[in-house]
């Protein structure tokens, strides 16, 4: 039973503030032009500023885990290699095809996995999760816009992709905090304290923000991609890597970020990318959605039976 209470504890916060989102903009309170502008707000001001917090603050040499990186990017090649290969022989589609392929290998491991990774490990045992978004984030990318490209039949433009990893905050956020972190550079206490306290604001505001971006009302017509996109991104993937996490011997704040990485739902950046590289911008929005609205039942159940196996 407490490890009931534990997993609707982890989970329950997230659906509340993805909930009042969904509200705010059914009462017009939070929609348009002020949503997107929030939204932008959080990813190149306060998700940064928190990420940057995490890792400034970690203790590197015992957070930096190379099994663990080395898992998870082998792991996401593999499962982004099968899709290239096994997604075109299902649709027809083109636009619909990279869209897909993103959808199951693309999580929304900032916004999503941060909070449940800080509910089940606490802040101080942040470290290998802040650490791992930073070689995923561009792993993430550069996947991404080589399958949007190869559908769209292009050729991946290497200097805009590089470009857009050196440029992304995320990963700005992360190169600064862990170098500041390896030469030993303390900031003083008061702009310390000023940091934590707008990082704090990321994981709230960016949920309230990601709700009111919901719009079931275009999800029509996908029946089928839908279905299959997400049974591959909160059941297949997430079950056979944790359980694969779990038989190398991966626990507790290394466990966590594996269900992390795969168990979230699909990044909300995946739908700009998507309508921006002539992918299926309705099938991408209806993605987007979905996964983040199942994943409060499906992220709830993985850490009630982990709990119970006692593995986190």
């Amino acid at each position: 039973m407490d490890n009931l209470v534990l997993s609707f504890n982890v989970v329950f916060p997230l659906f509340v503030s993805i909930a009042l989102g969904y509200f705010l903009r059914c009462i017009h309170l939070l929609e348009g032009d002020t949503q997107k502008s929030l939204n932008k707000l959080c990813f190149k001001v306060f998700l940064p500023i928190y990420l940057f917090n995490s890792v400034y603050t970690t203790n590197i040499s015992s957070a930096f885990n190379p099994k663990l990186m080395g898992f998870a990017v082998v792991g996401l090649l593999t499962i982004y290699l099968a899709l290239m290969v096994w997604i075109p022989r299902i649709e027809p589609d083109n636009a619909k095809r990279g869209v897909m392929i993103q959808a199951i290998f693309r999580s929304n491991f900032v916004l999503f996995g941060l909070p449940v990774a800080t509910s089940l490990c606490g802040e101080q045992n942040l470290g290998p999760t802040s650490l791992l978004i930073g070689v995923v984030v561009p792993l993430f990318n550069v996947l991404a816009v080589v399958c949007l490209e190869t559908f769209r039949g292009g050729r991946p433009d290497v200097r805009k992709i590089l470009r857009g990893i050196a440029t992304n905050p995320l990963i700005i956020a992360s190169v600064l905090g862990i170098s500041m972190n390896l030469l030993g550079i303390r900031l003083p206490s008061s702009l310390t304290k000023s940091l934590t306290d707008l990082g704090r604001v990321a994981t709230p505001l960016s949920l309230v923000v990601l709700g009111a971006g919901f719009q079931f009302e275009k999800m029509h017509g996908y029946i089928r991609q839908l279905v299959i996109c997400i049974s591959g991104k909160l059941v297949v993937c997430p079950v056979v890597m944790v359980t694969m996490g779990a038989l190398l011997g991966f626990r507790a704040e290394t466990l966590v970020p594996i269900l992390a990485l795969f168990g979230s739902p699909i990044a909300v950046s995946s739908y700009t990318m998507a309508e921006q590289m002539e992918g299926d911008g309705t099938l991408a929005a209806s993605l987007v959605v979905l996964t983040t609205a199942l994943s409060i039942l499906t992220m709830f159940l993985f850490i009630f039976v982990l709990k119970q196996l006692g593995l986190v």
